[in-house]
């Protein structure tokens, strides 16, 4: 207790933002965001940017968080499905609407050359080693628009009605999270969502940019193994064994024709064999091969015909090989599987139409995703199902693009220890644009 009335002192002396923040805004939009990414906005971005903090153990992020929310307006719950924040702030009659930011860090030294470039270090809860914590997914752009989302809606509150509900999530890069505050019980305590929003970051889009599809923004994902036993033997005399490297090279061959030859052309899917384990020595046959896959797709169905595809192929290439029915590979589907994220089609078209007409057309663009990255936000939305938006904001200065397609450097990928967004444009979009769909949801009677 203590050490949190000595953080809320500081803020309120550092950071003299705080304490307009009742204050009504008189300014356009665009301009109070500016103003407020100004006076207080890029300091907290700057402060989360240096301060990462990994998957599950996310504890001063939350701290900040929590105060942040609790100091605009909102009543603040922490500890929700481990580190999870929720702060509601209640305006009336009208809907339940649920804006979700991610918040957690990776396990990743940071070399963008940036001046604020972070060099926290923090005990990794999966490996027990100290490791280098970076923002390479921007989370902290995701967190700083959600509390300058949270400020302009406690000080515009004429302008909707209804209950908003912000959640801080834990863990999405383990994709753990989400269902942990589902399983925490969030919708029965707090309520459940009429609408639930969501947005991300993105380092292939311009600056400022809002990328909205009618579809799928982000893939499905199963973590799958495939578990080969062998029968060992000494390498100078196969034919008294059973070669599981072999066997796993014809399995990993095999599982291409998948996505080649069994889904529709117009229907993506991935099977990536990312991890091939096996033996220990040049001359000894081993008795055991371990392949990892990461399994992605756009629907249900063609989830359905890539597992189904894979339990196939590598049972049938055991029978191949000659293994007896009871030492047939063993194909694992882990519990960290993860849904696609699927947009309500009409629900996307109402946001895109609020953000033309309050934002200008030129700042909405259509940039379909060229990979196949997964989100764990789904387990918000489906089961019960909710309608629900997720949109990209683009966060790199086009004298970026500019400068790769003249055979410059190449923009990082998110992941990259060379990873970096520009701050302002991203944050003030992000503002922007979520606080544009709340009020097209929200609309005053």
């Amino acid at each position: 207790m203590l050490k949190r009335l000595f953080i809320f002192c500081v803020l309120l002396i550092a950071a003299p933002a705080l304490a307009d923040v009742g204050e009504p805004v008189t300014e356009d939009l665009g301009a109070a965001v500016v103003a407020d990414y100004e006076q207080h906005l890029a300091g907290l971005f700057d402060h989360f940017h240096r301060n990462p903090e990994l998957s599950t153990v996310e504890n001063e992020t939350a701290r900040r968080m929590a105060l942040e929310l609790s100091l605009a307006g909102f009543d603040v719950t922490e500890g929700v499905g481990g580190t999870g924040v929720v702060a509601m702030l209640d305006n009336g009659e009208g809907p339940l609407v649920m804006m979700r930011a991610d918040m957690d860090g990776l396990p990743v030294e940071e070399k963008s050359g940036l001046e604020n470039a972070s060099r926290a270090k923090q005990i990794d809860p999966i490996t027990g080693n100290e490791v280098f914590t970076m923002h390479a997914c921007g989370h902290d752009v995701h967190i700083t628009s959600l509390v300058g989302t949270a400020r302009y809606m406690a000080t515009n509150r004429d302008q909707w009605a209804g209950t908003l509900m912000l959640i801080v999530q834990p863990a999405e890069e383990r994709v753990l999270g989400a269902r942990a505050m589902r399983d925490d019980d969030i919708w029965g305590r707090f309520g459940k969502p009429d609408y639930a929003l969501a947005f991300h970051v993105n380092s292939f889009d311009v600056a400022g940019t809002i990328n909205i599809t009618d579809g799928s923004p982000f893939a499905g994902a199963d973590t799958v193994d495939i578990v080969i036993h062998g029968v060992g033997a000494h390498g100078a005399s196969p034919h008294a064994g059973r070669d599981p490297i072999v066997l796993g090279s014809q399995i990993v061959l095999a599982l291409q024709t998948l996505v080649a030859r069994e889904l529709p052309p117009r229907s993506p899917g991935v099977v990536t064999v990312g991890s091939f384990h096996s033996g220990t020595k040049h001359n000894i046959i081993s008795d055991r091969a371990h392949l990892q896959l990461t399994v992605r797709n756009t629907d249900e169905e063609t989830r359905r015909v890539l597992l189904d595809g894979i339990e196939r192929i590598a049972k049938n290439m055991g029978r191949v090989a000659g293994l007896p029915e009871d030492k047939l590979p063993e194909v694992i589907v882990s519990n960290e599987s993860v849904p696609p994220t699927v947009n309500d089609a009409a629900l996307a078209r109402q946001l895109r139409d609020a953000w033309n007409g309050a934002l200008g057309q030129g700042r909405v663009v259509y940039n379909p995703t060229k990979g196949m990255g997964a989100e764990d936000f789904p387990f918000f939305t489906v089961d019960p199902d909710i309608r629900s938006v997720y949109w990209q904001i683009g966060g790199t200065p086009q004298a970026d693009f500019d400068r790769q397609a003249a055979g410059g450097e190449p923009v990082p990928s998110h992941h990259s220890p060379l990873f970096k967004i520009a701050p302002g444009p991203s944050v003030t979009a992000g503002v922007e644009s979520t606080v544009v769909a709340l009020l097209a949801l929200m609309r005053p009677e």
